[in-house]
């Protein structure tokens, strides 16, 4: 087994169980891209079972913390079945649930979706690469699922010094699924949807979303980068007469319009609009259109908190316009899931926003991803979908 030697006084991040070690922190020790070493203090304490990534900053990934575990195809088989396990317990209001969350899980690097009997995996790291086989048998037998379709195609494969690959990694047949959540029916398609083929971290804020438009008795809803019109169901749903769905996306625009139709909406109560967002805020205030309730779910502005201070001007934005085209009363739903933007910088963003756009609200509800995409104590990174709903005074 293959030793990396810590610095002096790095040891600390593994002996609070923090899964990472950076370049910066290793002394000495190398290996092939996603070998399991054994990772010690400079003393020759041991740390951590871990994945070497030579391409990365986060240059060591743990799998364990346990010196008497071995990281063989049984390790995969027992973490794997504990995280289905807790899916299980939590007793999800959907079949479409995130079963592996990275490593709130125990598994640096590795996302599962499970989309009714239908699987959908990103390989993210060296280390879920070069297991990938045993951890693709593994998934297989926790689930009883036989079809696996792997999407590790996201930016972050090319940090690990990996390339993109798609495809099905097990079984075969039709990409196309239909999950339910909270009664409704969605679709996707794990072979060019967003993610995994959706994004299920968002599925209880839709309900909320259906519940308050209900409540206040909201009529007219703007829903932006709406994506496949998870919020325009859910909007119509609560009692919502017009909702417009704003993206770039003319396919996912088509599948939001098919969503209403297929869930009992009148398709007229719909409107899909094929624009920039940013540019389609201003117009809307340029035509004196006001909304009731406004949803703001941007894609993600700052993958790392190097990117922030830009970021941060860009959600200032959106959020000072959406501010101005809600009406008195109105409800915003404003998110973001940068992970170089944390829940506190993300409040005084919209703060500011509010300052700009001459609008003061009260939040009603701080917002987080669904409870299948845990954030653990000892892993506070994982914690990247943030949101707050304000209602506008």
């Amino acid at each position: 087994m293959k030793v990396i030697r810590l610095r002096d006084g790095k040891e600390r991040s593994l002996l609070r169980k923090h899964p990472w070690v950076f370049a910066g922190s290793v002394e000495k020790g190398k290996a092939d891209p996603g070998e399991t070493v054994r990772v010690e203090a400079q003393d020759g304490r041991f740390l951590a079972w871990a994945a070497f990534s030579p391409a990365s900053q986060i240059r060591v990934r743990a799998w364990s913390f346990d010196e008497a575990e071995r990281i063989d195809a049984g390790f995969f088989q027992r973490r794997i079945a504990t995280a289905v396990a807790l899916r299980q317990r939590m007793a999800v209001a959907s079949d479409g649930v995130r079963l592996v969350h990275g490593e709130a899980d125990g598994l640096p690097g590795l996302v599962v979706d499970r989309y009714g009997d239908l699987l959908s995996a990103q390989f993210l790291s060296a280390g879920t690469e070069r297991w990938k086989a045993p951890i693709a048998d593994a998934l297989l037998q926790a689930t009883g699922c036989s079809r696996l379709y792997e999407r590790s195609d996201a930016s972050v494969r090319a940090l690990e010094g990996l390339e993109p690959v798609t495809g099905w990694l097990r079984g075969d047949g039709a990409t196309e699924a239909t999950i339910r959540e909270h009664g409704w029916r969605l679709t996707l398609d794990v072979a060019d949807g967003h993610k995994t083929g959706f994004y299920l971290d968002q599925r209880d804020n839709r309900a909320r979303l259906a519940g308050w438009v209900r409540h206040f008795g909201l009529k007219r809803v703007l829903n932006c980068y709406s994506y496949t019109g998870g919020f325009s169901v859910a909007a119509l749903a609560g009692g919502a007469e017009q909702v417009v769905s704003v993206d770039s996306s003319a396919p996912a625009l088509a599948r939001a319009s098919a969503h209403v139709v297929l869930n009992g909406h009148d398709a007229a109560r719909h409107e899909a609009r094929d624009a920039d967002v940013n540019a389609t805020l201003r117009a809307a205030l340029e035509a004196g259109e006001r909304f009731d309730a406004i949803v703001l779910d941007p894609p993600k502005f700052a993958p790392t908190a190097a990117h922030a201070e830009r970021a941060a001007r860009a959600y200032k934005d959106i959020n000072r316009l959406g501010l101005k085209l809600l009406a008195p009363g109105g409800l915003l739903l404003s998110f973001s899931c940068s992970g170089g933007i944390g829940a506190e910088l993300f409040h005084k963003i919209v703060a500011g926003a509010a300052m700009d756009a001459g609008a003061d609200g009260a939040i009603l509800a701080r917002l987080e991803g669904a409870c299948d995409h845990p954030t653990t104590l000892m892993f506070p990174e994982g914690e990247y979908l943030k949101g707050l709903a304000i209602l506008k005074q």
